[in-house]
């Protein structure tokens, strides 16, 4: 098949979720492009590695791979990336599967020489089959969705949202790797943003890269049942705070909150709007909404203000690797693009 040849990568640390991984791969095995490999990058969990390692001993296109790094979400991600063999490399959440023409609209994209990196559309599942009544759309973000308020059809964006992604591995060469240190650990802490710091620090590096989202290429992402409570979205709204107090350092703010102005100037208000005029109309869930926006804003803007206090007490620090070729990755005796100073290592001063 013509084309960028493509890797994809997900990232395991738990058995709890050993169906999800299952369908994961399955579903990937499944594409009307067939990727070039599967990489299974597990974290930290010697019987999940052992166990998938028999599963697939006998297929060829899926490798079980342990993280070479840290515990947490970026080392994994820049283990699969060290380890890919194909031009693009793909990321899709263990508890994810992807639609069967997921991987031919990322390849099309990158028929552009200056597409660096293309996200797609992650539609959730909710565990009580249905979405809360009082859950907004506009923070699906919070249950790692699309959430209302991005493009619509293939379009440029600051960044793509990382359980549904794919890059250029010479994005890597040039800008680094994930930011270990920022995204999550396992269930430890319910942190994000390594992707969108990733995705400033790629345009820096490469002012005319173009980093594009298109909706057609869709996944479907399983929402647990504690995920669909209150709780849960107050702590991952409040997590979302510190993480962009990171992004910040790392980036500074004119960038690290550029989206995220619009989003809370225009999106946000619009949609506590509906809200509002869905519970006048008496509709289910409307004041519901609307209260949720509002709490969800103010509990991340507080995240964001002791996250950057933190950071400024020296609390906080996280570092961005260089992520080397591994045997087998093209190019692999070239030597890598290095990194500036400035970006590889960040933490509070």
């Amino acid at each position: 098949m013509s084309g960028p040849d493509v890797s994809v990568v997900i990232c395991a640390y738990t058995e709890d979720r050993w169906e999800d991984i299952l369908a994961a791969v399955s579903s990937v095995r499944a594409q009307s492009r067939p990727a070039v490999e599967t990489l299974l990058v597990v974290d930290h969990n010697e019987t999940l590695r052992d166990r998938l390692a028999q599963e697939y001993k006998e297929t060829g296109e899926v490798r079980v791979l342990a993280n070479a790094g840290p515990r947490g979400l970026s080392a994994g991600r820049n283990t699969g990336i060290a380890a890919a063999r194909g031009e693009i490399v793909a990321f899709l959440d263990d508890d994810a599967v992807a639609e069967r023409d997921w991987l031919r609209h990322f390849a099309e994209a990158y028929a552009d020489p200056r597409v660096m990196a293309v996200g797609g559309r992650t539609v959730p599942v909710w565990a009580s089959g249905r979405r809360p009544h009082w859950f907004p759309e506009e923070f699906d973000w919070v249950v790692g969705c699309t959430y209302r308020g991005l493009p619509r059809g293939r379009a440029r964006v600051r960044n793509v949202l990382g359980g549904n992604a794919s890059f250029r591995r010479s994005a890597f060469d040039a800008a680094g790797g994930f930011a270990t240190g920022i995204g999550r650990d396992g269930d430890k802490r319910p942190l994000g943003c390594e992707e969108t710091e990733l995705c400033i620090r790629l345009s820096r590096a490469l002012p005319d890269a173009v980093l594009l989202i298109d909706d057609r290429a869709v996944i479907h992402h399983r929402v647990p049942a504690v995920r669909e409570r209150f709780r849960y979205f107050r702590t991952r709204t409040w997590a979302e705070g510190l993480s962009k107090a990171l992004v910040a350092r790392s980036v500074g703010a004119d960038k690290g909150l550029e989206s995220e102005r619009r989003y809370a100037t225009r999106v946000l208000p619009a949609g506590v709007a509906r809200g509002l005029r869905d519970a006048l109309l008496a509709r289910p869930g409307g004041a519901g909404r609307a209260g949720a926006i509002v709490a969800g804003a103010l509990t991340a803007a507080g995240g964001y203000v002791v996250g950057g206090f933190r950071v400024r007490r020296g609390g906080a620090a996280f570092r961005v690797p260089e992520v080397p070729r591994g045997v087998g990755a093209p190019d692999a005796a070239a030597s890598p693009a290095p990194v500036p100073r400035a970006v590889r290592e960040g933490a509070g001063s």
